[in-house]
Formats: C-alpha cells, sequence, structure tokens
C-alpha cells in the first residue's frame, strides 16, 4: 500500500521552498507521495437573527488528510493551528516544525529536517493525545455556530471604548458577572498560549483541565480558575449593555456576538493528535521555549542516606 503525507506550510516563509524541496526528494527516494498545502486565511462569522454568514472558509473544500499516515506543519505556532484544522477530522497524528519565535506546538526546529525525514521514513514516533474543546454559540435560543479550539475559546469586546459586560457560569450555576476586556476558556495545551499572556496558570498538558482566565476585568474576584475536564462552561454578553463581543477559536476562526449571545464550552470526545519524536519532559520544553533562567540547580541527591546526608 502506497504512503503519503501532507505538508502544511507557511505561505511567505522563505525556508519553505526549500524545506519542501527536502521533504520531496528524500521522502520520493522511498516512495512515499507528497502533498503539500499552503496555509489558509481564518474563518470570519457574523451572527444575525437569521442564520451565521461565513465570509471565509478555514480550511478549502479539496484539502482531506483522510489517507494520509501524516500531517507535517512547516511554520510557526499558527501555522501548526491551521495543519490541526486539518489533521483533527481525519484523526491523523499532526507534526510541527517551527519556523516561528516560540513554536511551543512544535516538535522539531527546522534545522533538524534531517532527521525528521528519516524518522518519518522510519515511522519512529510516538503518538500523544492533545485535549480539545467543542463550542457552541446560542442567539434566540438555538444553536447559530458550531466550533472547537485545541488552544482556547475567547470572548473579546468588540469596541476599545467600552468594557463587555459577561455572565460566567460553570456547570448550570452562576459564578460571576464581569465588565472587562473578554475572557479565555482553554486547555492545558492553551494554558502557554493566550490564557498565560492574561495571567493564567501554565498546566502540564498531562493534566485533565479546563482554564478560565478573565481578562483587565473590573470585579472583586477576577482570578483564574481551573476547573475540573468534565465542567460545562457557559458565557454570556448580557444582553442589556448593548455592547457586542466576538468569539475567537485558537485565533483563527471568529463569530461577532450580538448582545444576549451564549457561548457553551465543553470537553470535546475528539482530540488532537501530536507525533512526538523524543522523550523530553515538558518542564524542559517550558524552560527552552520561555528562556527560563536556571542557576544554582544540582539536579536529584544521590546515595542519600536515611536522614539525607550523603
Amino acid at each position: 500500500m502506497s504512503r503519503r503525507i501532507m505538508l502544511v506550510t507557511h505561505p511567505t516563509r522563505a525556508e519553505v521552498h526549500d524545506l519542501t524541496s527536502v521533504f520531496a526528494e528524500r521522502l520520493g527516494r522511498h516512495g512515499i507521495e507528497l502533498e503539500v498545502v499552503a496555509q489558509a486565511e481564518p474563518t470570519h462569522q457574523v451572527v444575525t437573527d437569521q442564520k451565521v454568514v461565513s465570509l471565509k472558509s478555514p480550511v478549502p473544500s479539496h484539502v482531506d488528510a483522510r489517507g494520509c499516515e501524516l500531517v507535517v506543519v512547516v511554520g510557526g505556532d499558527g501555522t501548526i493551528l491551521r495543519g490541526a484544522e486539518i489533521a483533527r477530522p481525519a484523526g491523523i497524528p499532526l507534526l510541527g516544525i517551527n519556523l516561528g519565535r516560540v513554536g511551543f506546538l512544535a516538535e522539531a526546529e527546522k534545522d533538524d529536517i534531517e532527521a525528521i525525514v528519516t524518522r518519518i521514513i522510519d515511522r519512529d514516533y510516538r503518538i500523544e493525545e492533545r485535549m480539545t474543546l467543542e463550542v457552541d454559540v446560542i442567539h434566540q435560543g438555538r444553536v447559530v455556530c458550531h466550533n472547537w479550539a485545541l488552544n482556547e475559546a475567547s470572548v473579546e469586546k468588540s469596541a476599545r471604548e467600552r468594557m463587555l459586560e459577561l455572565a460566567v457560569e460553570v456547570d448550570g450555576r452562576p459564578l460571576s458577572t464581569w465588565g472587562c476586556d473578554g475572557v479565555v476558556m482553554a486547555t492545558p495545551t492553551g494554558s502557554t498560549a493566550y490564557a498565560f499572556s492574561g495571567g493564567g496558570p501554565v498546566v502540564w498538558p498531562d493534566v485533565e483541565a479546563l482554564l478560565v482566565v478573565p481578562i483587565s476585568a473590573h470585579a472583586l474576584f477576577a482570578r483564574p480558575v481551573v476547573l475540573g475536564p468534565d465542567t460545562h462552561l457557559a458565557v454570556e454578553v448580557v444582553p442589556h449593555s448593548h455592547v457586542t463581543g466576538v468569539m475567537w477559536c485558537d485565533g483563527r476562526r471568529t463569530v461577532e456576538l450580538p448582545p444576549g449571545a451564549r457561548i457553551e464550552v465543553r470537553r470535546s470526545s475528539t482530540p488532537v493528535l501530536l507525533a512526538r519524536l523524543g522523550d523530553e519532559p515538558f518542564t524542559d520544553r517550558l524552560v527552552a521555549k520561555f528562556a527560563l533562567p536556571v542557576t544554582g540547580w544540582r539536579g536529584p541527591a544521590t546515595g542519600a542516606g536515611p536522614e539525607g546526608t550523603a
């Protein structure tokens, strides 16, 4: 049976052409077909009283990863999130090669390209599941938009000069109402993205949890909270505020929110599958990506006696 790899690339980076050539030449020598897809534009949708109008499509209809054994992404975190839109519905593992600044979702750097191709040819990688979110936008009592997120779903104000008034609900019970710039509902994977910049905690990816991080909230209780993985979250744009908002999923797919719109978020049964090339612990990745200073560390004690003496 023939093998096929899908390569999703950043559309403008100068390095992409050379990296694509390396992939095509090396994989071709082993009879592996390569399908190349350039990154698409994000989706923008508008909620009206009658329907949701989609202004752009996140994934062209001809892009289908079914039958591929791997979706390889060359770019930064934004391009990797684009690749997740393709890989997730097909149930195909995703492997990111970083061309960006941080590349938290990436598994390797561009300088490792030869070793990466060899590992792909040998199928020498393991699969890690990452939790995702199902997101429904409800307006006037009906679901007008269904979406999903790997990192986060965020609700933000659409006008800089006015605060957005949001009511937050956990498992059908009211938690708080915030006058704020927005709120981020994130997975552990997304804890190092938008939620982190908003002051949320870093959550290790093997922890099953949902995060709620208010953004610039004017309230006595406006702290980030960490909730169980089966929690049902809801955020409602308070109707009497007459202020519209906007919801973003992974910073790529956006829906405008009129007053009274309700956003319901829950854990999805469909994860994103990440291909991993090594056994590097998350702690090391965190230190490397954020360039954290580590001084004075001596490592685990060895040969310690019962009273902690060597």
